[in-house]
């Protein structure tokens, strides 16, 4: 059984902090199929669309029919691991910090033998449950958990080298007033973290939310304006470097689109609040955090950006809003580039339109706050890099998969 995780010990100021180091990334272009399937947390594998033939490891050609036409499909995730071996030594300077390591073979239910890393509960001869991981590389790896929920398991080392758990972390949620970042610190702290760093403009301004925040045990409010750079390099300087995850839920939501709006005003403000906020954040606590990817139990670990999913193709009703969220979105693939060298993943939360003031004219379905936050905790938990909340993000995410132009024309 797993042993629990303790709280880590303060850290010894004279100490060294251990480099980031990294699994081998390098991976074939087919093999990045995975990675897809990871990233969103599904079970998927090679599959022929000619013969209807399932392999592994991934190939460019079908075994059996030698058809090209191979794409990831659903497949069931069950297995029963066949053998197992600990590794005690190595000579990856990144597997030689975590030994032992624990791997088998397990025999999946959909056909195929596939090397696996394991949980500490998996014993061999046992069913096990498949799950695609995505490596501190950012690289599709397969990894075999018990069939039903086990004690203490998400505190297993080699599982939480995959996962973002925030159990004894320290979060920055950058704006506590919106109605998410209120949900997410609320989640944070009965998740166990070990602080929530729950950022508030203007924090002495009266306001009810602060005391509801603080009186939340281990919330601690700080001030911290997204817009003015001097705010957020201050913020930045006093505790950047005990920042493990960064949850940036700042929000500038108005309607319209570009033409009937008079000047720029409106869309500056957007940008400075999206696009320039997070190019703010980047550059005061992105460092620090790449800095720290293998600093003990609480290292850096994770970058949260909450958008809404028509940063991926624009909604004219909101089109000025849906452009600035693009914009983010294009700097989050920058900066998931640059933290790679770190181990720290950038998650990109998309969400419908949520149940907020600024969305009051808008029918349902829309997003509670709460759920946003849910799913949050579930993609921190199981390391996924995209994630999708609610049935308008769901339904955006589909159809720009089958055929972009129509959803372009239908919006």
């Amino acid at each position: 059984m797993t042993e629990p995780l303790t709280p880590p010990k303060r850290k010894n100021p004279l100490k060294k902090t251990r480099l980031p180091l990294l699994p081998s990334g390098i991976r074939s272009r087919t093999a990045q199929m995975l990675t897809l399937v990871a990233a969103e947390g599904r079970f998927a594998l090679p599959t022929c669309l000619d013969c209807g033939a399932v392999h592994y490891p991934p190939r460019d050609a079908c075994p059996k029919c030698l058809s090209a036409r191979i794409f990831a499909q659903e497949a069931p995730a069950g297995g029963r691991v066949a053998a197992e071996t600990i590794i005690r030594t190595s000579t990856d300077p990144y597997f030689r910090e975590r030994m032992p390591w624990r791997i088998g073979t397990v025999v999946l239910d959909a056909g195929p033998s596939i090397i696996a890393h394991l949980q500490g509960d998996v014993a061999t001869g046992s069913r096990a449950r498949m799950e695609w991981k995505l490596d501190k590389s950012g690289q599709a790896v397969a990894f075999a958990l018990p069939e039903k929920e086990t004690p203490n398991m998400a505190d297993d080392p080699q599982l939480r080298e995959m996962t973002l758990d925030p159990k004894f972390r320290r979060v920055l949620v950058t704006d506590a007033r919106t109605a998410v970042g209120q949900e997410m610190v609320k989640a944070l702290a009965a998740q166990g973290a070990a602080i929530v760093f729950a950022g508030l403009a203007e924090p002495w301004k009266p306001a009810p939310v602060r005391d509801a925040l603080a009186a939340i045990k281990g919330v601690e409010i700080v001030p911290i304006d997204i817009t003015d750079t001097d705010s957020v390099n201050e913020l930045a300087g006093e505790i950047g470097a005990k920042v493990d995850i960064l949850i940036n839920t700042a929000e500038h939501i108005r309607p319209g689109g570009l033409m009937e709006r008079k000047g720029v005003g409106v869309a500056r403000e957007e940008l400075e609040a999206g696009y320039l906020g997070l190019v703010r954040l980047a550059q005061a606590f992105g460092p620090t955090m790449r800095f720290r990817g293998a600093d003990g139990t609480n290292s850096a670990c994770a970058w949260v950006n909450v958008l809404s999913v028509f940063a991926q193709v624009n909604w004219p009703q909101f089109g000025a809003h849906s452009a600035s969220q693009a914009a983010m979105l294009s700097a989050a693939q920058s900066l998931r580039a640059e933290f790679r060298a770190g181990g720290v993943r950038v998650i990109n939360v998309f969400t419908g339109p949520l149940e907020t003031e600024w969305y009051q004219a808008v029918p349902p379905p829309k997003v509670a706050p709460s759920q946003v936050a849910a799913a949050t905790i579930d993609a921190l938990k199981r390391g996924l890099e995209d994630v999708y909340v609610g049935d308008i993000a769901q339904d955006v995410r589909s159809r720009l998969a089958v055929n972009p132009k129509a959803i372009e024309r239908e919006l």
